[in-house]
């Protein structure tokens, strides 16, 4: 199938080419630096993002919500939500 936009540019505002599932961790980072997160099942989020120094809870995130939020860490402790794609 032909990609009209293969010659465009990528940057943090276009639209994701792929995902990743996330396994939240407490003192692991994301491996590499997300565009945004889509959060499959409802509930909370602590995370923190590429410039913070404090992490952040995200409380009653919807399922389906997309955070344009370019997070660095997903920590277990204090994540009820699940099924969350990094997007890139």
């Amino acid at each position: 199938m032909p990609d009209a936009f293969s010659t465009t540019a990528d940057h943090v505002s276009a639209p994701a080419r792929r995902t990743v599932a996330v396994s939240p961790h407490d003192s692991n980072p994301l491996v590499d630096i997300p565009k945004a997160l889509f959060i499959g099942t409802a509930g909370n989020v602590m995370m923190r993002g590429v410039d913070g120094t404090v992490d952040q809870l995200w409380r009653n995130v919807p399922a389906g919500a997309i955070l344009p939020f370019r997070a660095q860490f997903i920590r277990a402790t204090g994540t009820t939500a699940a099924d969350i794609l990094a997007l890139y």
